[in-house]
């Protein structure tokens, strides 16, 4: 019998640490619309007046003997784009690195499409 009543003592002063306080969900962040015809597809690959003509003049231009780099940023992220030849053909992005510009990873579709959309305005 001391047992029980043991026990029951133990289960009231623990019910006194249950919490009912209802949680209140995370706000999200408002959704940035992206327009069509945005993304990756259209940088890889792209030649150097394809990418001038996307996101206007780069804020760097790096040539390395046949490899070139063209960096472009606004205020949401930095682009950097590495051409190189394929053959004897023109150089064109075969990677690309983005980051936001006080260096924290982005999505790199996410930086194209900010950087596409500030172009557009």
């Amino acid at each position: 019998m001391k047992k029980l009543a043991g026990s029951a003592l133990l289960l009231a002063l623990l019910g006194g640490c249950v919490s009912t306080a209802a949680t209140t969900p995370m706000a999200r962040a408002p959704m940035i619309p992206i327009p069509a015809g945005t993304g990756l597809g259209q940088v890889v690959g792209a030649s150097a007046a394809s990418l001038t003509h996307m996101f206007g003049a780069p804020i760097a231009d790096v040539r390395e003997g046949t490899a070139r780099k063209l960096q472009f940023s606004n205020a949401t992220c930095v682009l950097d784009t590495y051409l190189y030849p394929k053959g004897n053909g023109e150089p064109v992005v075969t990677y690309l690195d983005t980051r936001q510009t006080d260096g924290s990873p982005i999505d790199r579709a996410s930086c194209v499409g900010a950087l596409q959309i500030g172009r557009r305005k």
